[in-house]
């Protein structure tokens, strides 16, 4: 017969059982997989300092040396005294596009903008591309386009039937197809998005680059943003985008002539756009396959720094989330579609095809948000878990501390939000490898694109959207953001009770930091009903 002590006993075993199993499981397989994976980490690591450390390199020794595309290339203005009565037989044929979709917050500010470029008038054609589906933005179009015309303007609003189809790329499209482009012999494109607002001189000093060096295809200039200080959100942006222009762009123009257009406040030779074969809407990204084309054929871009045009930074996260999901699945999406081109062209070198599939889509569109956020978020704190493992402090601290200067210096006075820098950027960084994995695998939303949310210059508009009253509690709740802050913060305590780091002080500061945007609290709470098409 069966004693109590037996029954004990076998209980005994099968928790000892169970025990012995996880143990095994632990020491044969996590601790290995994690090892495998923290020297993978170490190693993507390098890469991406040596990388930023390159890219740094480079800007400063243009720096140094001066070596401004003004000197390094032929420049010579034709500005005159009075550019309405001067003559304009020196002056080349610029058509200039406005891309337009349901944006009447902005939109009379780009149209207004543009039409006051101090180019002859008989030498410029405004083109405004309206996609709008909304009733009041057609019409605030409309009248905004008579009202130039009016003043002696050559501006033309025009609008395509269909849906949006192929987006940005169709609109820009179906706009080079007018024959008055081919009429006026146009020589020259201009992009501006509708919250783009150029200064009077942006055609001046940027069409003679064009004009006098016959291998140049684009000329891109530099951002300003209107709203930069509107909240922390928006600093934070403008502390991302600075660096994006100050060393990726800069450092691209200085010893390859190539960087990703980015779409706007740019100039093209329409000659060089066309022998690339054109917009095409393959991805959402058509700026940056445009570039890549022409680049494949031979062309030369250059950055200008010292012209920037002033724009709307998204101001809500759902609306930065939206454009940042545009901006990760986009080029990750190209690169899949593009890498056997880059590889079989014929016109450009090994060494440039080498920096096109590496360095530009690899390590800086694909490797860098699935890395930031799967080390920092994923396997880093879960080391603290498994005491065998030691995370060398060059790769946690010495590395990401000298990389995130070199960011931050790009905008000094914002040097103070580092910390907030940090931990955003990790945050965003978990949207961002969801947007590359959708575009490396094509998923559903690989097409998505939603036009980003922008407020203009209306004061009374910004105020009444703050706090509106139907934008209750639980439609700020992100789970995925609030599942991520609580794994983190379980690792951070355990760590504080058990372990012999002081990592608890990053982990417990970056659950933090996702449990602000998870229940809303990050950019202005400002509940978004965007227009969406999927293709």
């Amino acid at each position: 017969m069966a004693t109590l002590s037996d029954g004990l006993f076998d209980d005994m075993s099968v928790l000892g059982v169970i025990g012995y199993v996880l143990e095994q499981t632990r020491f044969i397989f996590l601790v290995p997989i994690l090892k495998r994976l923290v020297n993978l980490c170490q190693v993507v690591s390098v890469l991406l300092f040596v990388d930023a450390a390159y890219m740094a390199i480079v800007v400063a020794i243009v720096k140094l040396l001066g070596r401004t595309p003004q000197k390094v290339l032929k420049w010579e203005s034709f500005k005159s005294d009075d550019i309405e009565l001067a003559p304009s037989s020196n002056h080349p044929m610029v058509l200039i596009q406005i891309p337009i979709f349901n944006e009447k917050e902005v939109c009379q500010l780009s149209i207004g903008a543009a039409c006051k470029l101090s180019w002859p008038l008989d030498r410029m054609i405004i083109q405004v591309l309206d996609d709008s589906t909304e009733e009041e933005s057609q019409k605030l179009v409309r009248l905004e386009c008579k009202k130039w015309e009016s003043e002696g303007i050559t501006i033309k609003s025009e609008v395509r039937g269909g849906f949006r189809e192929g987006f940005k790329a169709g609109a820009l499209t179906a706009g080079m197809k007018h024959s008055y482009v081919d009429e006026y012999k146009c020589e020259f494109v201009v992009i501006f998005d509708a919250d783009f607002q150029p200064e009077p001189d942006f055609l001046e000093r940027t069409v003679p680059f064009l004009v006098h060096n016959p291998e140049i295809a684009l000329v891109q200039a530099g951002w300003k943003y209107g709203n930069a200080d509107e909240c922390c959100m928006t600093r934070i942006q403008e502390m991302s985008l600075n660096y994006h222009f100050a060393v990726e762009q800069k450092s691209g123009s200085s010893i390859l002539g190539f960087f990703g257009f980015n779409g706007t406040a740019g100039v093209w030779r329409i000659k060089a756009l066309n022998e690339a074969e054109g917009w095409k809407d393959r991805t959402i990204v058509e700026d940056m396959d445009l570039a890549v084309r022409a680049y494949l054929r031979g062309s030369k871009f250059v950055y200008v720094d010292d012209v920037k045009v002033k724009n709307e930074l998204p101001s809500s996260f759902q609306a930065y989330r939206f454009q940042q999901h545009r901006w990760s699945c986009g080029p990750a999406n190209l690169f899949k579609k593009i890498a056997m081109e880059i590889i079989k062209n014929q016109n450009v070198s090994l060494w440039k095809k080498v920096y096109l599939i590496y360095n530009f889509f690899f390590l800086r569109k694909i490797v860098v948000h699935i890395f930031t956020f799967v080390f920092y978020c994923v396997i880093l704190p879960a080391t603290v878990i498994f005491p065998e493992i030691e995370v060398p402090k060059w790769t946690t601290i010495y590395i990401p501390a000298t990389i995130t200067i070199l960011n931050a210096i790009a905008t000094p006075k914002s040097f103070y939000l580092i910390l907030y820098w940090i931990l955003f950027e990790n945050v965003m960084a978990m949207h961002r490898s969801i947007g590359t994995l959708i575009g490396l695998l094509e998923t559903s939303r690989v097409k998505e694109w939603i036009v980003t949310q922008k407020l203009g210059e209306s004061n009374n508009l910004r105020e009444n959207l703050i706090l509106p009253d139907h934008y209750s509690f639980p439609e700020r709740l992100r789970w995925r953001e609030i599942m991520v802050g609580m794994y983190l913060f379980i690792c951070g305590y355990y760590d504080f009770v058990f372990g012999r780091t002081y990592l608890y002080v990053y982990l417990f500061l970056q659950s933090i930091a996702f449990f602000v945007v998870g229940v809303g609290y990050v950019g202005m709470p400002v509940p978004s009903t965007p227009v969406q098409t999927s293709e």
